[in-house]
């Protein structure tokens, strides 16, 4: 008897087993994964620039462009517009992250002080180094008179939260990105032309 039960239960454990499998939810290799959590909302950029990069109020040349994907086109920053020799300024205070060449371009960071953002210029020769503290309007270089994406000379302004970019216009404060044409007031005393 227990001969023979040796050679009928493996064949009946093996039938219980793909039972349960058949009853089981299959999913092959192939099959999608469950899509990822959407990420937390980030935090929105404070308003914390006292001044423009180059300029009282440059031209901007050329938008912030999101790209749609990490690895997509876009345009990760603002050009500016700023003749060769012009100074770069900090628009807020913080600490140079780096200041040096990448590709050929110079190009100088700032870690704005209080906040995980990080401000980039360049092209720009730097008359700061690496762990210097900068304020507001400080120079922190020239623009340089090397070719760069722009057709004409040009800032590329950028801003990073970690490694997410950022549109850097939204660091200035509306009364300086929205600085309209100026307005004539009545001159008291005067009349007006009829």
């Amino acid at each position: 008897m227990r001969e023979a039960m040796r050679y009928v239960l493996p064949p009946a454990v093996l039938l219980l087993c793909l039972a349960l499998a058949a009853l089981a939810p299959c999913r092959s290799w192939a099959d999608t994964p469950p899509p990822a959590p959407a990420p937390p909302p980030q935090a929105p950029v404070p308003a914390i620039a006292r001044t423009w990069p180059v300029g009282v109020r440059p031209l901007v040349l050329r938008g912030w462009e999101p790209p749609a994907t990490v690895y997509g086109p876009g345009h990760r920053g603002v050009d500016l517009a700023a003749p060769a020799g012009s100074p770069v300024r900090a628009v807020a205070p913080g600490r140079v992250s780096f200041a040096g060449r990448v590709a050929g371009k110079g190009v100088v960071s700032v870690e704005l002080k209080g906040t995980d953002l990080r401000t980039t210029y360049e092209p720009v020769s730097a008359l700061v180094r690496k762990g210097d503290e900068v304020r507001a309007g400080e120079t922190v270089g020239t623009v340089e008179a090397t070719a760069s994406h722009c057709a004409a000379w040009c800032v590329h302004w950028g801003l990073r939260r970690g490694r997410t970019y950022l549109d850097p216009l939204s660091l200035l404060p509306p009364w300086l990105l929205h600085r309209g044409p100026p307005r004539l007031l009545p001159v008291l005393g005067v009349p007006l032309p009829s």
